[in-house]
């Protein structure tokens, strides 16, 4: 039963991304620690995305900006590399902690995003998505963001930071499968997931000019809040730091 209902739910998450361009992979990081042991949370979640970003770049190919695509992949080595690194000394048990805390800061904290606003360049960006997703597991905002400022159109948007965030996944996939992270073990999830989320993106592209996005967003930010105080309400009272 949790089965289908993590397809039903990666379906929906990859919707939300194909119709507004961000929250889905956030929506589904807060969602998925309701599923997964905490171990698996980032790598499960990577894989999945990897799929969502790789079909909504297929079905929106044509409005691709591939002119920003080496400048984010040379970055995106250098950041995975660098956390590759010291990734044996993050301890997982605060892991969603980090999700929860990102989450909150990326949707209300103007101060947060003009920081992140001041690295707008490729090299610098794909560094930080690509080596904060290893931790954190959603980094797509910051792309987006950029993005944003340099193109008007909306499919361009999108369509361009999903094939960016396929980059991402792609790398941190590697990273766990490098540090021995066994994901036959939750194959059945996986490809229910990834059947899902390849949907998502099919219905996300046709309906991304039928559906009001600020509408969307809005209640989407609603929700990820709730997640993301209920992901650190978790780490707090697991640590024992809430009694």
């Amino acid at each position: 039963m949790e089965v289908i209902v993590l397809g039903v739910i990666s379906v929906l998450t990859s919707l939300i991304a194909g119709v507004v361009g961000i929250g889905g992979g956030l929506l589904l990081i807060a969602i998925l620690p309701n599923f997964l042991p905490v171990s698996a949370l980032i790598p499960v979640h990577g894989f999945t995305q990897m799929f969502s970003n790789v079909s909504r770049a297929y079905f929106g190919y044509k409005d691709i900006q591939f002119e920003v695509v080496p400048k984010f992949l040379f970055g995106s080595l250098l950041g995975v590399g660098t956390i590759a690194l010291i990734l044996d000394m993050i301890s997982i048990e605060y892991i969603p902690l980090f999700i929860g805390t990102y989450i909150l800061l990326s949707l209300w904290s103007s101060k947060f995003n003009d920081k992140i606003k001041k690295y707008e360049n490729y090299y610098l960006i794909g560094f930080l998505q690509s080596g904060l997703s290893v931790v954190v597991g959603a980094t797509g905002p910051l792309t987006t963001t950029l993005l944003l400022k340099d193109y008007q159109d909306k499919d361009k948007v999108v369509s361009t930071a999903a094939l960016l965030m396929s980059i991402t996944h792609l790398l941190k996939v590697l990273v766990f499968v490098y540090f021995g992270f066994k994901f036959s073990e939750y194959l059945d999830i996986i490809v229910v997931m990834v059947i899902g989320v390849i949907i998502g993106s099919y219905l996300g592209t046709k309906l991304r000019d039928k559906v009001e996005g600020k509408k969307l967003l809005f209640t989407l930010k609603v929700l990820l809040t709730l997640l993301a105080v209920k992901l650190i309400g978790t780490v707090f009272y697991s640590t024992g730091l809430i009694l």
